[in-house]
């Protein structure tokens, strides 16, 4: 790898003796790493564990993971595992066992949305943004498939969230940088880097920063993350941060095995990961508090407006047995789509209505067909699905694979229902059987494009 000199220079700066074994990690392959969903696996792989994340683990080499059912149906999420740190701020320095409000503001493709998913606790709402409307397109998919029902995937500027004064317990900005922690991941990012897109992304951060800094609580708890190494994006942006509102940097407790590095500039405290020293991408994070601490919200006793629409009786009763624990949830309807969100959330995702444009909620459970009622992907892959209210059937790797590619597959069987099919008992999505035929309902912008090989071989992860 050719680097621009005045990254070379900058390294060597913050690396010494250490940079030569930094170009030599550059070199070589980089680690590939899964995190499980703990809510549809039990399972405990043989393999190597990411060591900051209960539920990441190593692979020794990278499969074709389009090829595996089980990662279409949430069971596990391919993720940096210099990402997964985020694990550690929040069991460090959050009450996990509250409910919370928390947002994952730059939130596609998904990875640190499913990670806040499984570390929160169920009754805890999550907003998961992504400004780009196609990549947050991408983002509610991959929350669907996660499950777990309480997360509102939104689609907005930073500055909208100025609307939600005082209103997250929690941030987590993982915001967009000059990429110098992806060089050995994507060759080309190496020739996009320059002087001129470090100042251009730090400017873009700390406004990024301003814009959502009044939607944190006093007392409210900034997770700050690149994958970048430069100062300006990292440690000067929070120092800028904190000398402008008083934020209180937070230090968090590193075993040494762990391999991170510790920074410190100007009352900030950092945490790098560097490929020589941690098995994982290059990787920025920093934790600081909101002065102050938060106001117990006061009613008015004034009539509330609310923009979210309750499903019509004859629905909820039609589609209330589709949930575990259906009178835990609040159904609303928004056209023709009926969806569950957990009732103590209600009034709180309400508000993130009327102030944000919403694309996805809760867990999308039916689609109103007329006096019918078709249900949904959102359904089939949700935590909190009672699949003893369907049919099930179970598929073999090919037919589930035909089946993700939206193909017609034949099951031999016959009659009029509509069909939870599964793969090693983890349901897939719905087919719908008319006669002896069986009609395709997996989402057509979900479906595997890329050509099925004449020999498919399960690999097994959560098996090791």
């Amino acid at each position: 790898m050719q680097f621009p000199t005045s990254f070379t220079e900058r390294m060597q700066r913050l690396l010494g003796s250490d940079y030569d074994q930094f170009v030599a990690a550059l070199q070589q392959a980089p680690p590939t790493s899964v995190r499980l969903n703990p809510a549809k696996t039990s399972a405990r792989p043989a393999l190597p564990q990411v060591p900051w994340a209960k539920h990441g683990y190593y692979l020794s080499e990278r499969p074709s993971f389009t090829l595996d059912p089980l990662l279409h149906a949430g069971t596990y999420y391919v993720q940096e595992a210099s990402s997964m740190f985020l694990e550690q701020a929040l069991k460090q320095v959050v009450n996990l066992e509250q409910p919370l409000h928390v947002l994952d503001l730059c939130g596609a493709p998904g990875g640190k949305s499913t990670h806040l998913a499984s570390l929160i606790s169920p009754d805890s709402l999550q907003v998961s943004n992504e400004v780009i409307r196609s990549r947050a397109s991408i983002l509610a998919e991959n929350v669907a498939k996660w499950g777990s029902g309480n997360v509102l995937v939104t689609s907005n500027d930073p500055r909208d969230f100025g609307r939600l004064q005082d209103f997250f317990d929690v941030m987590v900005v993982d915001a967009p940088c000059s990429g110098e922690g992806m060089f050995r991941k994507d060759p080309q990012a190496i020739n996009e880097w320059s002087e001129d897109n470090v100042n251009l992304c730090a400017q873009r951060q700390q406004r990024i920063l301003m814009d959502v800094w009044g939607a944190l609580k006093p007392g409210g708890i900034l997770i700050y993350s690149t994958c970048t190494w430069n100062e300006q994006e990292n440690e000067e942006n929070i120092a800028w941060l904190a000398e402008q509102e008083q934020a209180e940097s937070l230090k968090l407790t590193l075993q040494p095995e762990w391999g991170v590095v510790p920074t410190q500039l100007k009352g900030i405290e950092g945490y790098r990961f560097y490929p020589h020293r941690a098995q994982g991408e290059g990787f920025f994070m920093a934790v600081v508090r909101k002065a102050g601490e938060a106001e117990e919200a006061v009613s008015h006793g004034k009539k509330k407006k609310y923009k979210l629409t309750l499903a019509g009786k004859k629905e909820q009763t039609l589609v209330q047995d589709w949930l575990i624990n259906p009178d835990e949830f609040t159904w609303i309807q928004h056209g023709d789509i009926i969806s569950a969100i957990p009732a103590n959330l209600f009034e709180a995702a309400d508000r993130v209505f009327q102030s944000l444009y919403v694309i996805y909620a809760g867990t999308e459970i039916a689609e109103v067909k007329g006096k019918k009622l078709k249900p949904l992907q959102g359904l089939a892959l949700s935590q909190h699905l009672n699949k003893g209210a369907f049919e099930t059937a179970e598929l073999d790797l090919e037919q589930a694979l035909r089946y993700l590619r939206k193909e017609d597959i034949s099951l031999g069987t016959s009659g009029n229902d509509w069909l939870l099919l599964q793969y090693k008992n983890i349901p897939l999505g719905w087919a719908k059987q008319v006669g002896n035929r069986m009609n395709n309902y997996f989402p057509k912008e979900w479906r595997i494009r890329m050509e099925l090989p004449q020999e498919l071989s399960s690999f097994e992860i959560l098996n090791g």
